[in-house]
């Protein structure tokens, strides 16, 4: 397996012009006076992209077109449906769910506002580290991760790599060799006799480590050379912090249609969402690409989190939003550093993107209802709103799920075309904002993809979190034997 072409100059050094700029990160949404510098590299548009682009603005703007041809048909509608059976009341629910999420979003604004990374601690201050590499059948790309934390800015004699190879059929065990032949004493390398997944993989690091900090990385990932020091360093200032999630953005945009939407995604997700959830204590999941984890948090849910269980099934999925989950339970704080950048592989194909998405929605579906069972207790000492807010949020969402799928079969069989032009034009509204937020940060040209990801999410993935909730009880990874496609 190949993996991603990564220049040391690019990847290796937190002054190369090719990686984000730390000024760019920091800068405000709303009150930026600089233009900010672009994710990695300038990446070239194809026609094939351009050619998405554009008709994903032909589609919006028809839409806009025929919901002011067919507003008397919408009048109509409307009145149909309030004076049904059914209509008012479904109504009247929809409208109070539509003010919560509003205020929910102004509310996540004004944290988004005024969060701020924290900075880096001195050396001295810094604590003894220790990085989990949990690897299977990823090839060559273990290497890089390795090389890439060994490069980072982090003191030698506090910094402990471990890479754990889950029984991988390729040559996943060989380039771990490799990368130990060039550290040294710097790397630990470990083989399982079989695969167990990737939480086996993670508990045995964990029970090898001796750091006051555990660090996950997943093994098809690049760290940033300050990316270590930047994750740690809430550690030493917030006794109470007890995980850190780090910035996850995409390695392998340059090389599909899927990942250049996804990029876009995963900015709002990360720097708009979690640095609102960071604001109040309760970052809901540490993604498994870059988290940091107090080890005596760790080790006071480690016997739960590896024989963890739904449905009487083990739980092989949803390790990094179970471990999460087991540390807020404890009421220690889980916190978002932006400034700790991390990029991985996602999907190029669509089977590999909804196999994905599947995981993590039925990991989100099992996680809230263990969550359900200590939110509203005395977990924390401190205020408990901001995780309790978050989680009501996420409780609606999932009960709205099939109400909202019923309502929309009945409106495409009643009216579909005022569903399609409703729909397109809903998306040129309400992505607009995350095309802003990307442009502002990053890259104008760029920021379009949030309304081909909407369209394409809203027609093609509509169906994932229904079947997720209905199949929630099932085991398996899916992804795992897929490859990014080269």
């Amino acid at each position: 397996m190949e993996s991603e072409t990564i220049l040391s100059k690019q990847f290796y050094s937190s002054n190369s012009d090719s990686v984000i700029n730390e000024s760019s990160l920091n800068s405000s949404l709303f009150g930026t006076k600089t233009k900010s510098s672009k994710i990695s590299v300038e990446r070239p548009s194809s026609p094939f992209g351009i050619a998405v682009l554009i008709g994903t603005f032909i589609l919006m703007l028809a839409g806009a077109f025929f919901v002011y041809q067919l507003q008397p048909d919408f009048d109509q509608f409307q009145i149909e449906r309030i004076n049904s059976a059914w209509g008012l009341p479904f109504l009247v629910i929809t409208g109070l769910l539509f003010f919560f999420q509003t205020g929910v979003f102004l509310y996540n604004s004004y944290l988004f506002l005024r969060y701020k990374p924290i900075e880096s601690v001195s050396d001295e201050l810094l604590p003894t580290v220790t990085v989990i590499v949990p690897a299977y059948n990823e090839g060559k790309l273990v290497w890089d991760t390795l090389l890439s934390l060994a490069n980072s800015d982090y003191p030698e004699h506090k910094l402990q790599i471990l890479a754990v190879d889950d029984g991988s059929k390729d040559d996943t065990w060989y380039w771990m060799q490799e990368a130990k032949i060039k550290l040294g004493d710097r790397l630990a390398i470990y083989q399982q006799a079989k695969n167990q997944g990737k939480r086996h993989a993670l508990y045995r690091g964990f029970n090898l480590g001796t750091g006051e900090i555990f660090v996950t990385v997943d093994s098809d990932s690049i760290v940033k050379k300050d990316t270590l020091r930047n994750l740690v360093s809430p550690f030493v200032v917030n006794d109470k912090c007890g995980a850190v999630a780090g910035n996850v953005q995409v390695l392998n945009s340059k090389k599909a249609i899927l990942p250049k939407m996804l990029n876009v995604s995963f900015v709002m997700s990360f720097e708009f969402q979690r640095s609102a959830e960071s604001m109040l204590g309760s970052v809901l999941c540490t993604p498994g690409a870059l988290a940091a984890y107090r080890s005596d948090a760790v080790f006071a849910c480690l016997p739960e989190w590896i024989n963890q269980t739904f449905m009487g099934e083990p739980s092989d999925i949803g390790e990094d939003r179970a471990m999460t989950n087991m540390i807020l339970k404890q009421g220690k704080h889980v916190l978002f550093q932006r400034n700790a950048i991390v990029l991985t592989n996602v999907p190029e194909e669509y089977t590999g993107l909804y196999k994905m998405f599947i995981r993590w929605s039925r990991s989100n579906v099992r996680e809230n209802l263990a969550m359900a069972k200590y939110v509203f207790t005395d977990f924390r000492k401190e205020s408990k709103f901001g995780a309790r807010l978050l989680f009501v949020n996420q409780f609606f969402k999932i009960v709205m799920t099939y109400p909202f799928l019923l309502f929309m079969f009945f409106f495409i069989a009643i009216h579909p075309l005022l569903f399609l032009s409703s729909t397109f034009l809903g998306i040129l509204i309400l992505s607009s904002f995350s095309a802003l937020f990307y442009a502002k940060r990053y890259s104008v040209s760029e920021s379009f993809w949030a309304y081909s990801y909407s369209i394409f999410y809203t027609f093609s993935l509509f169906w994932i979190a229904p079947y997720a909730i209905a199949t929630a009880n099932k085991k398996g990874w899916l992804t795992r034997g897929l490859v990014v496609a080269k």
